[in-house]
């Protein structure tokens, strides 16, 4: 029995990275988006089952390139519904733990997320582990063991509501800082960052 899920949330790609909108014109923001699923998507490949939350068919299609399941969200509700999915997902099928991801981190690679991964399971449960985001105190991965150990906080001032919720619950509770799984596109400095012309 498979003891991890490993679920990507992509939104629609239409709708994304709508921040960047000073930079980036639509179509490039969405070509943006799509490069960067497809970076998490191959990034997160391993011995472990996987879903993608969908926020269109556009983006279950992208799952399905590579192999994965998507879930698409009839009315997609942001970040923490989208989590919601997937970790009722891990509930109904027995599994022990779940990372949640963001598809926006353009650095990803199986080595950097393999290195989450081990870091995370060396806490015993009931244990959370997460990767902070650049900028406004987000989160753009939380592993929880069990799948249900915290609530779900993700967007501005995450990490620290997760913090908070794991003292509140007496749950282990660590950081992993990597500048590769830190910075997602959000900001137009994101893309000066990453060395992206608008």
């Amino acid at each position: 029995m498979q003891d991890l899920l490993v679920a990507v949330l992509i939104k629609d790609f239409d709708l994304a990275k709508t921040r960047l909108s000073p930079s980036l014109d639509p179509a490039q923001r969405r070509e943006l988006a799509e490069r960067c699923a497809r970076v998490v998507l191959r990034a997160t490949a391993g011995d472990h089952l996987r879903l993608v939350v969908a926020g269109s068919a556009a983006a279950a299609r992208v799952a399905a390139e590579f192999g994965v399941e998507a879930h698409v969200e009839s009315m997609p509700a942001g970040q923490n519904a989208a989590a919601r999915v997937a970790v009722d997902r891990a509930i109904r099928q027995g599994i022990g733990a779940i990372v949640v991801i963001s598809s926006d981190l353009p650095l990803l690679t199986r080595r950097v997320f393999a290195t989450f991964l081990a870091a995370a399971r060396r806490n015993a449960g009931p244990a959370a582990f997460a990767a902070p985001a650049t900028g406004r105190g987000g989160t753009n991965a939380l592993y929880m063991s069990p799948a249900t150990a915290l609530g779900l906080h993700f967007g501005d001032d995450s990490l620290r509501k997760f913090a908070a919720d794991a003292a509140a619950r007496g749950i282990r509770f660590g950081l992993h800082r990597s500048r590769a799984m830190a910075l997602d596109l959000d900001e137009p400095s994101d893309l000066e960052r990453l060395g992206v012309a608008g």
